[in-house]
């Protein structure tokens, strides 16, 4: 197998485990190493001296043949929830100190007094006024005070910051103001790192564009070291590829332009299941409505695919949403609970069972792990009722301690509630599928999207604990268990293009609609796009151009994106279809419209995908080898521990129809049927699981017992 080329890898960095998926050919290997809290890139090794040992091979001879290497990573999100971002200098126009301040969100519930209004992601201390000031047409109404921005930077010579964020009013329509400061600071704070709005988010809203602008700035002294410490040591140990990282959108981009714009990355983690999904719902179930469910260590991620596209959102948060931080950046809209494999169990004062949002991570990990965890968590549940193989879990490098497992149910669990062992156990499972089913139903019903008329794929090496109860809950017709599901973030990197998202402020209403001026800025963002191709080492008609325009009703709040049909308007008629499209979003979206109003357009953009090679080549997986069939004791409910048929996924013949009870088990996951479920091979190497549909709840009652 070491022959092999491998043309593709992509490593994703979970609470728990960190995933590579290897692409030799058309076959996708999976494998999972603990993740290294304290050195992500040390947990990046591990795992792939794990795959060069199962190719039997030097590491340095199988990177040496990897052509590109994508990562997925928390850590710039994990540097902003946990305060370990650099000391940073906010810069801002005269007399508009407070923007960070008066802020967007609010508490989710307006009664709960209890919650502190947040405070502003830079403090006042070091946030300091320049005396400019540029009217909303562009024109200077107050030229650039430069003496007192010499004395502002004294100032942050003293206060000794490590990063500087600018956001001046307007700047998105006049930049000169903006790139001025960027000079100065570049000749006094030598070797800082700084933002300029402008460039980073020409958004209209303020909030939003000095909120990207701070956390961008923050971040950018600890990603460039994290990135160029992991480009070190893996072209030391013989990485001669591309780097490429994953950004929130969706997409992929060189690392430098990572190290560059941090903020791309900060949702990173979350964005790729949803591709992954995307393509394999089309490809086994010729599905365009998904829900893409991806259970991890530490949490639950569910995105809504609507015909076929991923949905993006501009309101994305760090922290909790509302009282958070704003990245202001288009970001895939993922709704997380804490519901993960790795979820601890746990009984409150009143006598109720919680599971999570608290997590065992990697470290010290479920008790069953045997590194020093002692709370019970959803996998110790899971080893309980027998659904996982202590002998071979993560495709047999670990060994779980079953005596450690039971021992921590019944002491956080069993006996505050007065329960068996075995009633405990199921307890927590339940409840974590009822979570998980209340997240689905949460993103979907806002959506005006019946659950039971999507398709259901489950992704994460947790996935499977639950996912066929979820899809029995739901009343979901299809269920879709990737071969690679246990990694399906990691399998998404690799079939992501590289983007970029453009956008100009243009303000304009169709019923005095400027088509000169908005010709030209459609036209500066297709060049921006072909401009993207050349820098990233394409040919600019490789770039793939889709132009949108962010939309509302005079006097709205809030925009919707609405895609353009045409490069540019030519005539009234293209206008009035223009219009037509945004009336069938609004109502599509909020369920009314008013095709009397005119549209008021705030901003154009422009997303620009460059292909790196046929995403579907990626979806062709048999993952590990066939084995012989057993039998093992486990929970079903109504027939409590029972001897239960367990297949290997990679062993199911094609054409091939099973039915439940049995558990399924993969190389990192194990999928548990406890009912009637039928399931069969699907083209790509998926399991496909089609739930009793006796057992659906009417969508009426589901939503009422919510």
């Amino acid at each position: 197998m070491a022959s092999e080329p491998v043309a593709r890898a992509s490593v994703d960095i979970g609470g728990t485990f960190t995933d590579l998926v290897l692409e030799q050919g058309r076959t996708l290997r999976l494998f999972k190493s603990p993740t290294v809290p304290g050195d992500p890139v040390q947990g990046i090794l591990d795992v792939l001296a794990m795959a060069a040992e199962s190719e039997g091979e030097p590491l340095a001879d199988l990177l040496g043949r990897v052509e590109t290497f994508t990562h997925a990573t928390t850590r710039g999100l994990n540097a902003v929830l946990t305060g370990g971002t650099a000391k940073t200098a906010f810069l801002t126009t005269e007399g508009h100190p407070d923007v960070l301040l008066l802020r967007e969100g609010g508490r989710r519930d307006p009664y709960d007094f209890t919650v502190p209004y947040p405070e502003p992601y830079v403090p006042r201390s070091l946030t300091f006024e320049v005396g400019e000031r540029v009217a909303s047409d562009g024109r200077v109404t107050r030229p650039l005070d430069l003496a007192g921005l010499e004395r502002t930077c004294d100032r942050l010579v003293e206060e000794e910051v490590e990063a500087v964020a600018v956001c001046l009013l307007w700047s998105t329509v006049n930049p000169g103001h903006e790139l001025a400061v960027g000079e100065v600071l570049e000749r006094r704070l030598p070797g800082v790192p700084y933002t300029l709005s402008h460039a980073l988010n020409p958004s209209l809203r303020e909030y939003r564009r000095a909120s990207s602008a701070c956390l961008d700035a923050s971040l950018k002294p600890l990603m460039s070291e994290y990135i160029g410490g992991l480009t070190t040591r893996l072209r030391a140990a013989g990485l001669a590829g591309r780097i490429l990282m994953v950004t929130s959108i969706g997409g992929v981009v060189d690392v430098a332009d990572a190290a560059a714009a941090p903020i791309l990355t900060i949702n990173s983690g979350p964005s790729m299941a949803p591709v992954a999904g995307r393509a394999y719902a089309a490809s086994d179930l010729g599905a365009d409505t998904v829900i893409v469910a991806d259970a991890g260590g530490t949490t639950y991620d569910v995105t809504l695919v609507r015909g076929g596209e991923i949905p993006s959102t501009r309101s994305a948060w760090v922290g909790a949403e509302g009282t958070g931080h704003m990245t202001g950046l288009p970001s895939i809209d993922v709704k997380s609970v804490g519901a993960g494999g790795g979820s601890i169990a746990w009984v409150d004062a009143g006598g109720l069972l919680r599971v999570g949002p608290r997590s065992a991570g990697s470290v010290p990990g479920p008790a069953c792990y045997g590194r020093g965890g002692a709370r019970a968590t959803v996998t110790d549940a899971a080893l309980v009722l027998g659904y996982l193989d202590p002998a071979g879990f993560s495709s047999g490098r670990m060994t779980l301690d079953a005596a450690a497992a039971r021992a921590a149910v019944a002491r956080e669990v069993a006996e505050p509630l007065g329960f068996d062992l075995v009633t405990a156990a199921h307890a927590v499972i339940e409840l974590t599928t009822e979570q998980m089913v209340r997240a689905i139903e949460d993103i979907a019903f806002q959506q005006g999207i019946d659950p039971a008329r999507a398709a259901l794929v489950g992704g994460g090496g947790a996935a499977g604990l639950n996912a066929a109860a979820v899809a029995r809950r739901l009343g979901a017709g299809r269920l879709v268990i990737p071969a690679v599901g246990a990694a399906l973030a990691a399998a998404g990197a690799l079939m992501s293009d590289l983007t970029a998202v453009h956008t100009a402020t243009v303000p304009v209403l169709t019923s005095v609609f400027e088509a000169a001026k908005v010709n030209a800025a459609l036209a500066g963002l297709r060049a921006r796009g072909r401009e993207f191709a050349v820098r990233v080492g394409a040919d600019p008609s490789d770039a793939v151009v889709t132009l949108f325009a962010e939309a509302r009703y005079p006097q709205q709040i809030w925009e919707l994106e609405v895609p353009l049909r045409v490069e540019s308007f030519a005539s009234g008629r293209d206008v009035d279809e223009f219009a037509a499209d945004f009336h069938a979003v609004h109502q599509q979206v909020l369920g009314i419209t008013d095709e009397r109003s005119p549209v008021e357009v705030v901003s154009w953009g422009a997303r620009v995908r460059v292909p790196l090679r046929e995403a579907a080549s990626a979806l062709a997986t048999r993952v590990g080898g066939a084995a012989e069939d057993t039998v093992r004791r486990a929970y079903v409910p109504g027939r409590g521990m029972t001897d239960v048929p367990v297949r290997r996924l990679a062993a199911i013949a094609p054409g091939e129809v099973l039915r439940g009870p049995m558990l399924v088990e993969s190389p990192f996951t194990t999928l548990v049927v406890t009912d009637t479920s039928v399931a069969e091979p699907g083209a790509s190497g998926s399991l496909i699981i089609t739930p009793p549909r006796e057992a659906a709840a009417p969508v009426a009652a589901r939503s009422e017992t919510r």
